[in-house]
């Protein structure tokens, strides 16, 4: 028989006093521990808030239709922003398109069909074990990963000045005859030894009129008429090779284009996507497949009708985070693309590029001041350009999204 309490002890001062201490000694750590973290936060916020005061004020001066439309330019007063802005442009659609599908493809098979045969869940636990720690690794490893793999694709396919294979490209052997007229003369491959100047050799003006090469001997006088001079040369005039791309230009291997660029980037953010999509489709209540399922749907159309749709709007907002990520990345594109000098947006997915984050460093990493003012309104653009596309994202969000019932 349970012994019972007297009420003179639950009612002795002292006792309750000694019960009281311990409750009160948690609520004062409770509430430092409380006041520590919004003191943190507050010095974070306000150290950002300067850090972004001082930017505005020190790039606005230079942010103008000068700065954006302008190109690379060794005088500070005309340089500007477009081909890196273009170049980000490029980059962040062909890593969306590349990497989203991918990514969604793998969290679907990896959490929706996961395997029942002991053998083949320890494969899918070793996936997802990587998967995990990709997540972690620094975005330069992947960069030199995109060095070997897309540039040179491990030797096995030539290089880029001798691809193995490419499709939509025109060699061209250009001669500058003393009239200061251009004659061009297109060849078969880049392998072809140079064109030798002789009489009647088919050619082409730089305008793309067609002409028949007209040979003048070494003491013979310039012509006057100019059809005549347009398509003289003499035979010791030595030609340049050049290589005109279509827009659908492609070889093997990539180089240093902007797909591989792209296609780096899409290696730093795909654990990011399959991990945030896997969370996702954990978040969709199990009774809602089981419906499915009771209903007579397969699998893949629980999947497709009922998991994928419900699972949308966090799917999205792991893509957010992940395309923010991939626009503000330098350091795989330095191992890709360095510090190069370009004048013109991209044309193609074989073309040089640069992009916002690698003219930023540049310029920062310039000793004139002007350079540093032109970082600062580098800086303001690419973070507008990142406001905006989570803006957009998170409004398509919240107008997909449909409440669970």
């Amino acid at each position: 028989m349970k012994k019972l309490v007297k009420p003179a002890l639950l009612s002795d001062p002292e006792l309750m006093r000694a019960r009281q201490r311990p409750l009160e000694h948690r609520h004062r750590k409770d509430r430092f521990f409380k006041r520590l973290c919004q003191g943190v936060s507050s010095i974070s916020a306000l150290v950002l808030v300067v850090l972004l005061v001082a930017i505005l004020l020190q790039g606005i001066r230079t942010l103008n239709t000068q700065f954006l439309g302008g190109v690379a330019d060794p005088d500070p007063t005309i340089a500007g922003l477009f081909p890196a802005l273009m170049g980000s442009v490029w980059l962040l659609v062909i890593t969306m398109v590349v990497a989203l599908p991918l990514g969604v493809s793998a969290a679907i098979i990896l959490e929706e069909f996961q395997p029942r045969r002991p053998v083949l869940r320890r494969v899918h636990d070793f996936i997802q074990l990587n998967i995990t720690n990709l997540s972690g690794v620094p975005s330069v490893v992947f960069g030199i990963l995109g060095l070997t793999v897309f540039v040179s694709m491990f030797g096995l396919f030539g290089n880029e000045q001798n691809p193995s294979y490419e499709v939509g490209a025109t060699y061209v052997d250009q001669f500058y005859n003393e009239g200061d007229f251009i004659i061009e003369v297109p060849i078969a491959d880049s392998q072809q030894e140079e064109v030798v100047p002789k009489e009647g050799l088919a050619a082409f003006t730089h305008d793309g009129e067609p002409i028949l090469v007209h040979l003048l001997g070494d003491d013979e006088d310039w012509p006057e008429d100019l059809a005549l001079a347009k398509r003289s040369l003499r035979s010791w005039d030595l030609p340049g090779r050049i290589k005109e791309r279509d827009w659908w230009y492609f070889r093997l291997p990539f180089g240093r284009g902007i797909l591989t660029g792209a296609l780096t980037l899409m290696l730093v953010i795909l654990p990011i996507i399959i991990i945030s999509s896997q969370e996702a489709l954990r978040a969709v209540p199990s009774s809602l497949r089981q419906a499915s399922l009771g209903l007579g749907a397969t699998p893949w159309q629980t999947v497709r009708y009922v998991t994928l749709p419900a699972a949308f709007p966090g799917i999205l907002t792991g893509a957010i985070i992940a395309m923010s990520r991939a626009i503000g990345e330098a350091a795989p594109l330095l191992m890709i693309a360095g510090i190069v000098f370009i004048t013109n947006a991209p044309g193609n997915l074989m073309d040089d590029f640069t992009a916002m984050p690698l003219q930023i460093y540049n310029w920062a990493g310039r000793p004139q001041k002007e350079f540093h003012d032109l970082a600062a309104s580098g800086i303001i653009v690419l973070l507008s350009a990142l406001l905006t596309f989570n803006a957009v994202a998170v409004i398509l969000r919240q107008k997909l999204q449909k409440p669970l019932s």
